[in-house]
């Protein structure tokens, strides 16, 4: 069965038929969630938010114009009220922990992620997704994970394209200093420094 474009039920919706709604929360709740999760780090206020996020979406989808696409709008909705979140908890979480990785290290790290089970591998990954900067998580979520172009991405965050190539350049170093500490502990001392 083809699956009917977001537009159609958009009109729907715009038209009274709030089922039709229902339809574009189930396309998109998944990812809503993870983007708001990556933000936010608490799987509570990551599912009051994607419920506010949708409520928020019903509510304006008279102003959606249709120059970008429904997801990437949606996700922009999401993005904010996660920031939203964050501002109103006076959180503020970074790793500011940046090295150079040689590419020895790199194999090595690849290496013994390959040794690891994918449903570990996934909650490394996950750990540390977590611990980049709140901003920094969207971000990679949305470039490896819904797989959006920096372009895409700057619409949603109101960054720069620049800005968002630089943050993800960084946001790769600061995973792979991660990564390292978990998947090889004994090559890093206390401070997370290389031995």
């Amino acid at each position: 069965m083809m699956q009917r474009a977001d537009h159609y039920y958009i009109r729907r919706t715009l038209k009274g038929d709030t089922n039709a709604f229902s339809e574009l929360i189930t396309r998109y709740r998944d990812l809503v969630f993870t983007v708001i999760f990556r933000v936010v780090k608490s799987r509570e206020e990551a599912e009051e938010v994607a419920q506010d996020t949708f409520l928020k979406a019903f509510e304006s989808l008279s102003s959606f114009r249709g120059e970008a696409k429904f997801s990437t709008w949606l996700y922009s909705i999401a993005y904010r009220k996660a920031l939203d979140q964050v501002r109103k908890n006076n959180r503020i979480k970074s790793v500011e922990l940046v090295e150079d990785i040689t590419e020895k290290q790199v194999q090595k790290i690849e290496n013994a992620l390959d040794l690891i089970e994918q449903q570990q591998r996934r909650e490394v990954i996950n750990k540390c997704i977590a611990a980049l900067a709140d901003q920094d998580a969207a971000i990679v979520t949305f470039y490896y994970f819904e797989e959006l172009s920096v372009r895409e991405i700057a619409a949603i965050t109101g960054l720069t394209e620049d800005n968002i190539k630089v943050k993800l350049h960084r946001s790769r170093k600061k995973l792979f200093t991660l990564l390292k500490q978990f998947v090889l502990p004994e090559m890093t001392n206390s401070n997370g420094r290389a031995i």
